[in-house]
């Protein structure tokens, strides 16, 4: 079962593409730990420097827009970051983050940066700055490949 997540806040905006969460001159590795710090670095040089394992990123429309690079997925993992809400996801990358075994979560919450949030995968609901938001329950098949940390373990448990 997808455990209940807690985190601070890493606020984005609309339309971030993958081409932003990992210039392709970086494309010639695909270790997490390489990737990492070069997220987001040409719009905001400082961001890595204040995320937090287990920080949540939160976001507008369309996050993961652009190219189909799983290089942004595995960016995003090698942050340590535990979860990514936002309005609308591109459907290629939800797919790879969830292939990753990174949760994605659809829903429009209002916070600051690095105001707290809370995830409870169990009843389906945010809960942040003293507010509550629903979003949908995953169907099994997706909910068995974050469990597995992705559908290669997933794969590989013969679960399936």
């Amino acid at each position: 079962m997808i455990n209940n997540i807690k985190g601070r806040a890493i606020v984005l905006g609309d339309n971030v593409d993958t081409d932003q969460i990992i210039p392709a001159k970086y494309l010639n590795t695909s270790d997490p730990g390489k990737l990492a710090p070069h997220f987001m670095e040409n719009e905001y040089p400082d961001l890595v420097s204040h995320i937090k394992k287990g920080d949540i990123i939160v976001a507008g429309k369309n996050f993961g827009s652009g190219s189909s690079r799983e290089h942004a997925v595995i960016t995003i993992k090698g942050l340590g970051i535990s979860c990514i809400i936002a309005e609308s996801f591109a459907r290629i990358f939800f797919r790879n983050a969830i292939n990753t075994g990174i949760p994605l979560i659809e829903a429009k919450i209002n916070v600051s940066e690095f105001d707290e949030i809370s995830v409870d995968f169990s009843n389906s609901t945010i809960m942040y700055n003293g507010k509550e938001t629903h979003f949908k329950e995953y169907p099994e098949f997706l909910k068995n490949i974050i469990n597995s940390n992705g559908l290669i373990n997933y794969v590989r448990s013969g679960k399936w």
